[in-house]
């Protein structure tokens, strides 16, 4: 029974690491990835922090803006122009710019992040088909 409190303990500690880290993640491909152009607000990007330009995206929902954007929508090319780009990486830096934005999301689960490559995949099937 005593190390019960420990293991309580240790779960809490790697949680909070978790979730700090998938911050890391989504705030280093935001960096890397998608500055360049939500930095500066390039051909119409909504500018990372500019809550009225998010408000409408994050009204969306995060299913529909991931997965929209990492299709490639209006100026914005598919990955946002990086072609080794994960869906979980894209995902990732989705939450971080939002969260910034005046979102209150978490990196996708397991499921939604099913359901997000669901949506990516008949989107690239429709656009075959054109």
């Amino acid at each position: 029974m005593k190390k019960l409190p420990l293991l309580v303990f240790l779960v809490s500690i790697l949680s909070i690491f978790n979730v700090t880290l998938a911050h890391a993640n989504g705030e280093a491909t935001y960096k890397q990835v998608c500055f360049s152009c939500h930095g500066a607000g390039v051909a119409g990007a909504p500018k990372v922090g500019d809550k009225a330009k998010w408000a409408p995206l994050i009204k969306e929902g995060q299913i529909h803006i991931t997965s929209d954007g990492y299709s490639g929508v209006r100026a914005m090319p598919a990955k946002g122009g990086k072609p080794d780009l994960s869906v979980e990486q894209f995902a990732s830096a989705v939450v971080y710019m939002a969260n910034q934005s005046g979102a209150s999301w978490s990196d996708p689960d397991p499921k939604t992040l099913a359901i997000i490559n669901e949506k990516i995949e008949k989107r690239q099937k429709k656009s075959a088909k054109k």
